[in-house]
């Protein structure tokens, strides 16, 4: 059965540009059309350009060929449309993808038969709003969002109310808003807890905070986590990419969201077990 399978990579990292294109020939020989985004097109070549904000629609599923942020950049391109991500790893930790290099082609053969199994991951809606309450569209993050501090040598200060009660302010290098995926990512760098994706959660966590409370929180599902800049100037990423320079008075809004990423499985692995694999947790 023919299928429209869309192709992203990662522009900086030869040896995934050049499996990319390894991928797109071997699906276009197999009968089965091929795009990817048109900010991967100079790299790719061989495969239909799309304008990155109509690449989802009518792809049967994405291919990532790289690492974890190629992983994320390929959920933000596709997730609301439902659209299943497999991930190839072409980078280093790769702790997303869930495909090596050297196996590639049965992996892709077996998607394309039905053998597979997606996960649902939650995901955060990303909203920033100036004094005067008004936001723009939310933006969409798999992992997290970080509000940090723009200048070395300052803190920022945020303050952080949950559904719309003060929790804590922080004076901090940064702080993280993460899902359960993105909770093994900066979040555990900076001593946040590990959260399985089975359960939906916020994690609240600060950087390096300047305060004796520097503990993270973890915050239901249904509740909205604000955060509003009380001093500072402070930067906005979302799924490591820059969104926004936020100066006093700025909120940042993170709720989860009603989309859902669907990462292929080939099963054999639970999140367990990657994360043993991953982080050499294993003394075995």
């Amino acid at each position: 059965m023919k299928a429209r399978v869309g192709l992203v990579t990662h522009h900086d990292r030869p040896p995934a540009n050049e499996l990319a294109r390894e991928v797109a020939a071997w699906l276009q020989s197999e009968g089965h059309d091929v795009s990817v985004p048109a900010s991967d097109a100079a790299v790719v070549g061989g495969a239909a350009a799309v304008a990155d904000d109509r690449f989802a629609a009518g792809l049967d599923f994405a291919v990532s060929i790289g690492g974890d942020g190629t992983m994320l950049r390929t959920v933000s391109l596709v997730a609301r449309a439902g659209v299943p991500v497999l991930g190839i790893n072409r980078g280093h930790l790769g702790y997303l993808t869930i495909v090596e290099a050297d196996h590639w082609r049965s992996a892709i053969a077996r998607v394309l038969a039905g053998d597979f199994r997606t996960e649902a991951r939650m995901t955060l809606d990303v909203t920033v709003s100036g004094p005067d309450g008004v936001g723009g569209s939310p933006l969409i993050a798999l992992n997290d969002a970080v509000i940090e501090k723009s200048e070395a040598g300052h803190t920022v200060r945020v303050a952080v109310a949950i559904s719309g009660q003060h929790a804590i302010s922080y004076a901090a290098d940064a702080l993280i808003v993460a899902t359960p995926t993105g909770s093994t990512a900066y979040n555990l760098s900076a001593g946040g807890p590990i959260v399985s994706p089975n359960l939906s959660a916020l994690v609240v966590t600060p950087v390096a905070a300047h305060s004796l409370f520097g503990r993270p929180l973890v915050v239901g599902p249904d509740e909205v986590a604000r955060v509003a800049v009380e001093a500072g100037e402070a930067a906005l990423g979302v799924d490591g990419v820059h969104c926004a320079r936020l100066s006093v008075g700025d909120v940042v809004e993170c709720r989860r969201s009603a989309t859902v990423a669907r990462l292929v499985t080939l099963g054999g692995r639970d999140f367990w077990e990657v994360v043993t694999a991953k982080f050499g947790l294993d003394p075995r």
